[in-house]
């Protein structure tokens, strides 16, 4: 269907910032960096490995530009690529930041699905971050390892972690150059109050309150002061240039002139959406309306279709309730057939009520027969490949759809199911359906079937026609 043959070539300067494995310091790492070349006045872009929203939503805060998903499991290679293309024009400098291990992924026996694979793929300089405390030559013995289990493995220079003193990091370089031929471009001690506070759903809104600048800063000024940036820049701007598919797979260039409208809330209570999925509604036609539930703001009264995303009401369940019309004006539109899929957080909003830790319980929408009580440790965690468990309007019989499930709630059963997903934990039903509702705890990633934005504009499209 699409001619493959690629042609046009772009030069994206672009870097990973990969790790040993997990809590080791990435984030804090790359935000750091981001901070500082963008002081340096860099047009910095962000990208995460992974299905991950908690991060980008600080890459977001700090480079003042969306940043994206790039997943090799919600979707191919190919379109992963296209994504980073995307993302990355007209950007000075592309940071990725990996997942968990630089190595792992989906399969314990090969790179599918992790950061390695992505740096791969992309032909991106790797930096290796490494906890270096309580060892000195021993850290080569690390970052060897990691530069040789993968033929032709990008990794272009270390930063260590966790340093006893200057001297500590200062032994490392010397076995790290030595042993493995690659730059050590600095690193940090135990320095207090440089960490990202605990990650969970609710710092977000702190996020977006411009809470955590003076943390940002810090962490721009210690990068300054302890990497070699210029040096870790000129890595960047070595890697080669990328080639694209003379067709587009996903965007075109001359999207479809906007035929319905479909409203799209987005506030400090709902706010995790992929880049993509939006852009794949306006590319098909759709016209989008942002509006804020927590403001009090109602669906508009011209909107076509609804779109409420995952985020944290459990956050705000008071203000929530609080807005009887708002609720009220929702229940009403969504009875009287306006398409909508609502995913995790906006699921959860539909329910009749929201418990929090505390053990208070909240009225919410009430459309979905189901109560919503929050867990004190995470509920739900992984990538689901999800099918119909009941016919809807965004998937046929057979039909899939990738994404990711995280949530920190539970709910009780109610029928008829949205979703058969499937996971490493095996298969389950899950969420609820009308025929024009579609809710669950999934995330679904349109880039994984392309038709599922196209089916929702349709259906917008026919309740608009019955609307006239």
């Amino acid at each position: 269907m699409f001619s493959m043959k690629e042609t046009i070539l772009h030069q994206r300067p672009r870097l990973v910032i990969g790790g040993t494995g997990s809590g080791v310091g990435k984030t804090t790492v790359t935000l750091g960096l981001m901070a500082a070349f963008k002081r340096r006045g860099l047009r910095v872009q962000g990208f995460k490995c992974g299905p991950d929203y908690i991060d980008p939503t600080y890459h977001t805060s700090v480079t003042g530009r969306p940043s994206r998903n790039l997943d090799t499991w919600m979707t191919t290679p190919e379109i992963m690529r296209e994504v980073f293309l995307r993302g990355s024009r007209d950007a000075d400098l592309s940071i990725i930041e990996g997942v968990m291990g630089y190595y792992d992924g989906k399969d314990p026996r090969t790179n599918q699905g992790s950061t390695a694979e992505i740096s791969l793929l992309l032909q991106a300089p790797t930096i290796l971050l490494v906890n270096i405390a309580s060892m000195a030559r021993s850290a080569a013995a690390i970052v060897k390892g990691f530069c040789t289990l993968t033929d032709d493995a990008p990794i272009a220079g270390v930063i260590v972690n966790q340093a006893g003193s200057a001297g500590h990091i200062s032994l490392v370089r010397t076995a790290v150059e030595q042993e493995c031929n690659v730059p050590l471009f600095g690193g940090f001690t135990r320095t207090e109050g440089i960490q990202i506070p605990e990650r969970h759903l609710g710092l977000i809104p702190a996020v977006e309150r411009g809470e955590l600048e003076p943390l940002f800063q810090k962490l721009a000024d210690l990068v300054e002061e302890h990497l070699d940036l210029d040096q870790i820049l000129a890595v960047a701007q070595s890697a080669p240039p990328l080639a694209e598919p003379e067709t587009p797979l996903l965007f075109s260039d001359t999207p479809a002139p906007a035929q319905v409208k479909i409203a799209v809330a987005r506030d400090a209570a709902f706010n995790f959406y992929y880049a993509e999925n939006l852009e794949l509604l306006q590319q098909s036609g759709a016209e989008l309306q942002f509006f804020s539930p927590l403001a009090g703001e109602k669906i508009p009264s011209d909107a076509d279709a609804l779109y409420l995303g995952g985020g944290f009401p459990e956050e705000f369940a008071r203000e929530l309730q609080d807005h009887t019309d708002v609720r009220s004006d929702m229940h009403a539109r969504i009875s009287d057939g306006l398409p909508t899929l609502a995913e995790c957080g906006g699921y959860m909003y539909l329910c009749n009520t929201i418990t929090d830790r505390a053990g208070d319980a909240f009225q919410m929408v009430g459309l979905i027969p189901s109560d919503v009580k929050m867990q004190d440790r995470l509920a739900a965690l992984g990538y689901r490949e999800a099918s119909a468990a009941t016919p809807h309007f965004l998937l046929e019989a057979g039909e899939q759809v990738r994404g990711h499930e995280f949530h920190y709630s539970t709910s009780t059963e109610a029928a008829p199911k949205a979703y058969v997903t499937k996971g490493l934990r095996g298969q389950k039903e899950e969420g609820f359906t009308t025929p024009n509702l579609v809710a669950g705890y999934t995330h679904l990633y349109f880039p994984s079937n392309p038709q599922v934005p196209r089916r929702f504009l349709s259906a917008a499209a026919e309740y608009r026609r019955r609307r006239v």
